[in-house]
C-alpha cells in the first residue's frame, strides 16, 4: 500500500512516518480516514430527500448556507439500516475537492499510527466497488481498523450525478 493517500505528521522513513486518522464505527466495525479529509463532525440534522439519487444518498442538508449531499455509510457498505441514536453523526469530508456528509454510527477518536502499521487489505476481501475505497488495514492486538480513502468512497461518475 502506498502511504501517499495518507497525511504525514512526522518525518523520517516511510515506515516511521506518523499518520493521524479519525476513527468511526459503522455496523459494529471500526474504520479510519485521514484527519485532514474531515472538515467537521455534526449531530444528525433534518435531511431533505432528493428524487432520482442513488439509494445510498440520504438527501441534502444546508450547512451554513452550503448545500451538502449526505451519504449513508451503512447503505454504501451494503449493511442494513438502523435507527439513528445519540451516537449517530455526520462526518463532513472533503471528497476530491467537494464537501460531502457521511452518516456513521459513531465517531471514536483521533488515532496516530506509523506507516509500518498500515498493511494492504487482503486480496480475497478487496473485491467489488465498495472495496475500492479501502486504503489498508491496521492490525493492533485489541482491534482491526480498516483505513478508508475518502476520495474513493463515491466514484467520479456518482459525484457528477450528485452535482447535477
Amino acid at each position: 500500500m502506498s502511504t501517499t493517500a495518507l497525511t504525514i505528521v512526522g518525518s523520517g522513513s516511510s515506515a516511521d512516518e506518523l499518520t493521524q486518522l479519525v476513527t468511526f464505527v459503522v455496523g459494529g466495525e471500526e474504520y479510519g480516514v485521514e484527519v485532514l479529509k474531515v472538515r467537521e463532525i455534526i449531530r444528525m440534522p433534518g435531511i431533505t430527500k432528493m428524487p432520482n439519487t442513488p439509494d445510498f444518498v440520504e438527501g441534502i442538508i444546508n450547512l451554513r448556507g452550503k448545500v451538502i449531499p449526505i451519504v449513508s455509510m451503512r447503505k454504501r457498505f451494503g449493511l442494513p439500516e438502523t435507527e439513528c441514536n445519540t451516537q449517530t453523526r455526520i462526518m463532513i469530508m472533503d471528497v476530491a475537492g467537494d464537501s460531502m456528509g457521511f452518516i456513521v454510527d459513531g465517531v471514536s477518536e483521533v488515532l496516530r499510527v506509523s506507516g509500518s502499521e498500515v498493511q494492504p487489505a487482503p486480496t480475497i476481501a478487496a473485491g467489488g466497488l465498495e472495496q475500492e475505497c479501502i486504503a489498508g488495514v491496521i492490525s493492533r492486538p485489541d482491534r482491526l481498523l480498516v483505513v478508508i480513502n475518502a476520495d474513493r468512497i463515491v466514484s467520479t461518475s456518482e459525484r457528477t450525478m450528485l452535482e447535477a
